[in-house]
């Protein structure tokens, strides 16, 4: 029935004939895998036209080149589906390969150099975002264009966090604050990025992790959503772009469950915010939106 879903929302949100073919050969390969001690947590299946919706404004004729996408992941960090760093590698991995036009490659804890040479985007999912010996590779692969996606807790700057938030806009360090549960997206009106396109004015419900109190200049990022926090005087940033060097920049922090990973509409923002990071028409994952996922 999910396959069935899967299909028919594709069809009618992006009229894309590979969905259905995409379905049937990624199978359950392509979720992040969920422990059945937490199957009771799951959040609800989103519905149809929320997917639908969220897909409006597709331009199917845009062009897209071949593109090399690294994801980069490390050792786990928390309990049972949380921080499964290695359990998101070689899921998305999986999943990314059956766009067209995209070779996926991983690495694990940094980027090799043969990385930092050929990838047009990197996502970080793991604990740190990088050491201070890196700090040259990526000053010189954001100079020739190169584009970052830095996933929850990938923004820790861990003794580098200068360098990172210089980079990123926003890091973790000393004084940085979390809260597991409940977060609610907030999308500004007025926001007409691509990445948000069809959020815009809305709020998107998620049981995930916050972060806040981030070291680095507010000043300098593309705020994109927010979060209300108890007792913060005002929202919290929760997905922000930064432009660095000739390159794009973009964190997302949500990604504490392996169930937002699962997410059709955390999908969306993420494969957008992919795309654009690889200076590509952000449509071009759509595909991918409900590869295996179960649709109400």
């Amino acid at each position: 029935m999910s396959s069935l879903l899967g299909c028919v929302a594709l069809a009618l949100a992006l009229a894309w004939p590979l969905g259905c073919a995409l379905a049937a050969e990624a199978g359950e390969d392509v979720l992040v895998p969920v422990p059945e001690g937490l199957a009771k947590q799951v959040p609800p299946p989103r519905a149809q036209a929320e997917v639908e919706a969220a897909l409006k404004g597709t331009d199917a004729k845009a062009e897209t080149r071949p593109i090399h996408v690294v994801l980069v992941a490390g050792k786990k960090d928390h309990g049972q589906g949380e921080h499964d760093y290695p359990g998101w590698q070689k899921a998305w991995a999986k999943l990314l390969a059956l766009a067209e036009k995209t070779k996926v490659t991983t690495a694990w804890e940094k980027p090799s150099a043969e990385d930092f040479q050929s990838a047009d985007v990197m996502v970080l999912f793991k604990h740190t975002a990088w050491p201070k010996e890196l700090n040259a590779d990526f000053e010189a692969y954001f100079a020739r264009g190169g584009g970052l996606v830095v996933l929850h807790f990938a923004v820790d700057g861990a003794g580098n966090h200068d360098a990172v938030a210089e980079r990123i806009g926003l890091c973790w360090a000393g004084g940085s604050k979390y809260r597991h549960g409940a977060v609610d997206l907030a999308f500004d009106a007025k926001c007409d990025h691509p990445i948000v396109r069809g959020f815009a004015g809305t709020k998107l419900h998620f049981d995930d992790e916050t972060y806040w109190n981030l070291k680095g200049d507010a000043a300098r990022i593309q705020l994109l959503a927010t979060g209300e926090e108890k007792g913060e005087p005002k929202p919290i940033p929760l997905l922000w772009n930064v432009e660095t060097g000739k390159g794009r920049v973009h964190v997302n922090i949500l990604g504490h469950y392996n169930w937002t990973f699962n997410d059709p509409l955390a999908r969306v923002l993420l494969f957008r915010a992919i795309a654009w990071a690889a200076k590509e028409p952000v449509d071009r994952f759509n595909s991918l939106v409900t590869v295996g996922v179960t649709l109400k």
